[in-house]
């Protein structure tokens, strides 16, 4: 099913915010591969200690910590009665692993499987109702590993960054540009082994040396560049995310699965690619004039997004 330029999802639900200040948090870690992972839980105001809720395991874009995008969408999830995870990745914000700032998709798929296994064991969650959310680049990560995972029971992808080789060309100045990104990556991976790795600054306005130079969201204050930002980006990043084709996971994601974007927003084509992959149950929900950094935090987007993720999870859950 495809639903174009969506105005509003379920009006009856409650307002983005309306009771933020009400929602339950609890301080978690996991560990995967010898790391601990550092997490928020969040529960709805009213939750009562023996509930057991339908959870989301919730991530965020590249280079992102819990308390950014990730942490935003998971206080709406709990809203909505979900209670829900974000976490900071191996390497990244509180969590721990020896290799910093690097993204790596394998690495992050492992930790969303981690996450996921570790939501099965908490009291507050119905082990048998946990999904997933990812947001901007994690979407991959995110369908990967709820892909042939009895754990996942659905996915949600909200403006999701999905790239093959084409559309990393097209992005990263062709053939020759993605050949440099490669062999820059390969000499931060050999610096990194004797122990000198290559870590530049990730977002600056100032910086034209930085990975995002002016861009949106991470170089303002009140937004992505909060304290608990690392701001950091390890340069061996580069060849596991450009080889890395998120596109082909649509061919295996064997869960139900709605993806919210809009043309205004990151690399629509990857998306429409992965969608025209998918064989199961699949929904789109494409918003207007909608930017990839407004689906961030723009209160208005976020609320439209978070509707349509939990109506979907709630029936697909149901059975419905």
């Amino acid at each position: 099913m495809r639903l174009v330029a969506l105005s509003a999802i379920g009006a009856a639900m409650m307002n983005a915010g309306a009771f933020a200040a009400d929602i339950q948090t609890r301080e978690v870690s996991f560990r995967n591969e010898g790391a601990t992972l550092a997490g928020t839980l969040y529960l709805p105001p009213d939750y009562k200690p023996g509930e057991r809720l339908p959870g989301v395991v919730v991530t965020g874009a590249w280079t992102s910590v819990k308390e950014q995008m990730a942490g935003l969408y998971a206080r709406e999830m709990a809203e909505r009665g979900f209670a829900a995870l974000a976490f900071d990745f191996r390497g990244w914000g509180q969590s721990g692993g020896e290799i910093r700032y690097k993204e790596d998709p394998a690495a992050k798929t492992a930790d969303i499987i981690a996450a996921a296994d570790y939501m099965a064991t908490r009291p507050e969650i119905d082990r048998a109702s946990i999904t997933g959310l990812g947001i901007c680049a994690s979407a991959g990560y995110m369908a990967a590993a709820a892909a042939d995972n009895d754990t996942f029971k659905a996915v949600s992808l909200v403006a999701p960054w999905l790239h093959n080789t084409e559309i990393v060309e097209q992005v990263y100045g062709g053939g020759d540009g993605v050949a440099k990104l490669i062999a820059t990556s390969r000499s931060a991976e050999e610096a990194e082994r004797g122990g000198q790795p290559q870590i530049i600054t990730a977002a600056s306005m100032t910086d034209r040396a930085s990975l995002m130079h002016q861009i949106p969201y991470y170089t303002e204050s009140g937004r992505g560049l909060i304290p608990e930002y690392d701001n950091k980006f390890n340069l061996a990043s580069w060849e596991p995310w450009l080889t890395y084709d998120s596109v082909s996971i649509g061919s295996r994601l064997d869960k139900p699965i709605l993806i919210v974007h809009s043309e205004a927003a990151a690399v629509p084509q990857g998306a429409h690619a992965f969608f025209s992959r998918l064989r199961g149950n699949a929904t789109e929900v494409w918003l207007d004039d909608v930017t990839q950094f407004d689906f961030y935090d723009r209160p208005e987007d976020v609320t439209r997004a978070a509707d349509a993720t939990a109506d979907h999870f709630t029936r697909i859950l149901k059975g419905h």
